[in-house]
C-alpha cells in the first residue's frame, strides 16, 4: 500500500491544487482498495489453479509413480467437486519425466515457465528430486515430495511429506535389534543417493548400538538389476557362524521383483533372514507371488490395512474414481492426501496461491492422517507422523505389529557428526541448515 508521502510525491502534490489533491485521494484509495482484495483473495489467482504432477509413467520407476499420478489426478476432482479453491477450478498438468533424472529438472522448468503451474506435486527417488531441486529453487516453484527419504537436505521451496530416517530406518533398526534379535545386517539398496545416505546413517547408528562393523554387509546395484544369485549367495552365507542375520532394503523399482524371486528360490524365509523394506509398500507387491513373502516386513507411516474410519472412506473414494477395487493404496498415496490438503487449506488461508504467502501458512498445519491421529508440518518443512512396522500377508497386506505415535520428522540426522549439530527452521530463523554451534545458517552444498 502506498504511504501518504510517497503519495505526495507521486503525484506532484502542491498545497492549494484542488486537482491534485483529488487525484492523491483517487490513488490512495485505489491502493487500499487493492491491498484488501488480495488480503480477501479477489484478486490472488488466475483461474484455473494449476497443479503441476510429476511422476515417472514410464520407465524403472513407473511401478511406483504411475498410482500417485492417478492419487493427484483423484484429489484435484474432488476439490473441484467441493467449489474449487479461490473461487476457480484446479487443474491437473501432468507430466512424464521417464525415470530419467535430468528429464525431471527439463519438467519441472517446463511446468514452471511454460505451463505456469501453481505447485507441484512429484518425485520419488532422491535422485530425481536432487535434479529438480535447483529448479524449484531458482524459479521459486513449490514442490510437495511425498516418499521416504535420506534427509540431510531442507530446502525453503520443497516440503517433505514422506518418512525421514527417524521416522523410517532408524525405528525399523530398532524393531529387528530389540524384537527379532538381529545380529548380523545386510544394507542393500539401489546405487543412488536415498540409499547410500541413508545406509551411512544406519553403519553409524548400529555400531553406536554396539554391532561390530565386520557384521555389517553393504551392497548397491543399479536401477532395474535382475540377478540376484550372487548377492542372496552372500547374504546367507553371513549366517554360517550362527548369527541372527537380517537384511535392510533401500532397493527401489522393478528390482524388487527379482530380489525376493530369487529369496524364495534360495529357500530363504522370514524367519531364516527377515527382510525390512523402505520402499516396498501394497502397489509393489500387487505385481508380485507373494506366497513365499509372507512374514518380512516394510516400515512406512501408513498402510492400507488401517483400521481406521478415515482410512475406509478413502480407500472407498480411490476404488470410485479409479473403477477398480482391486486397486491398492500405499504410503505414498497418504503423504500426497495430507499435502494436497494442507497446500489447499494455506492457499485458503493466504488468499492466495502465491508461493511466499503460502509458504507462510504451511508452519502448524494441521490434517487427520489415515491411520489415527493428525499430522502436523513443523518449521523444518518436516510432517509429524506415526511410525508403522508392517508384516507382508499372503494377500499382498500388511498385518501391521507396531505403530507409535506422531513423529516429528528429521531434517538433520544425530547420527552423522556433521549433521548432529545442525537444525532447520524456515519460519522463525529464515534457514534450513542452522548451525547450532557458531550460531551461523550455512549454505546448503547441494551435491545435484
Amino acid at each position: 500500500m502506498l504511504s501518504y508521502e510517497s503519495a505526495r510525491q507521486f503525484c506532484g502534490f502542491q498545497q492549494g491544487n484542488m486537482e491534485v489533491k483529488i487525484q492523491l485521494k483517487a490513488t490512495l484509495a485505489s491502493a487500499l482498495f487493492a491491498s484488501t482484495a488480495i488480503a480477501s483473495g479477489a484478486f490472488a489467482a488466475d483461474c484455473p489453479i494449476k497443479v503441476g504432477v510429476l511422476h515417472s509413467l514410464s520407465g524403472s520407476m513407473a511401478i511406483s509413480e504411475t498410482t500417485l499420478k492417478d492419487a493427484m489426478l483423484m484429489l484435484v476432482e474432488q476439490q473441484n467437486e467441493k467449489g474449487g479453491l479461490l473461487g476457480c477450478d484446479l487443474e491437473a498438468v501432468v507430466v512424464d519425466p521417464a525415470s530419467d533424472w535430468p528429464l525431471f529438472a527439463e519438467k519441472a522448468r517446463e511446468l514452471l515457465t511454460v505451463q505456469n503451474v501453481d505447485v507441484i506435486f512429484g518425485n520419488w527417488t532422491s535422485v530425481s528430486r536432487k535434479s529438480v531441486l535447483p529448479v524449484i529453487e531458482e524459479l521459486n516453484g513449490l514442490l510437495f515430495y511425498p516418499v521416504q527419504y535420506e534427509g540431510e537436505e531442507s530446502s525453503k521451496n520443497v516440503f517433505y511429506t514422506g518418512a525421514a530416517p527417524n521416522q523410517q530406518a532408524i525405528p525399523a533398526t530398532d524393531y529387528f535389534l530389540d524384537e527379532l534379535g538381529v545380529e548380523k545386517f545386510a544394507l542393500l539398496g539401489t546405487d543412488y543417493v536415498y540409499p547410500r545416505t541413508t545406509n551411512s546413517i544406519l553403519e553409524s547408528y548400529l555400531k553406536s548400538k554396539g554391532i561390530a562393523e565386520e557384521d555389517i554387509f553393504v551392497n548397491y546395484t543399479p536401477f532395474g538389476h535382475s540377478d540376484w544369485s550372487k548377492i542372496v549367495a552372500d547374504v546367507v552365507a553371513l549366517g554360517a557362524d550362527g548369527k541372527k542375520v537380517g537384511v535392510i532394503s533401500t532397493i527401489n523399482g522393478d528390482a524388487n521383483i527379482g530380489f525376493y524371486k530369487e529369496l524364495a528360490a534360495a529357500g530363504v524365509s522370514a524367519d531364516d533372514i527377515p527382510v525390512v523394506a523402505f520402499s516396498v509398500g501394497e502397489e509393489e507387491l500387487s505385481g508380485l507371488d507373494t506366497s513365499n513373502l509372507v512374514g518380512h516386513l516394510a516400515a512406512w507411516n501408513y498402510f492400507m490395512s488401517a483400521d481406521t474410519e478415515e482410512n475406509a472412506s478413502f480407500i472407498e473414494a480411490w476404488h470410485a474414481f479409479i473403477g477398480d477395487d482391486a486397486r491398492v493404496t500405499n504410503d505414498p498415496m497418504e503423504a500426497h492426501y495430507i499435502g494436497f490438503n494442507m497446500w489447499v487449506n494455506a492457499v485458503e488461508a493466504a488468499g492466495t496461491t502465491d508461493v511466499d504467502a503460502v509458504r507462510s501458512e504451511m508452519y502448524g498445519q494441521e490434517f487427520p492422517n489415515l491411520t489415527g491421529g493428525t499430522a502436523v508440518m513443523n518449521v523444518n518443512h518436516h510432517l509429524s507422523k506415526p511410525v508403522l512396522i508392517g508384516e507382508i500377508l499372503d494377500d499382498g497386506q500388511f498385518d501391521i505389529i507396531s505403530q507409535t505415535e506422531e513423529v516429528p520428522g528429521d531434517a538433520w540426522t544425530d547420527f552423522l557428526p556433521e549433521s548432529a549439530v545442525l537444525k532447520s527452521d524456515w519460519k522463525d530463523l529464515g534457514c534450513g541448515m542452522y548451525n547450532t554451534e557458531t550460531e551461523t545458517c550455512v549454505q546448503l552444498k547441494s551435491n545435484y
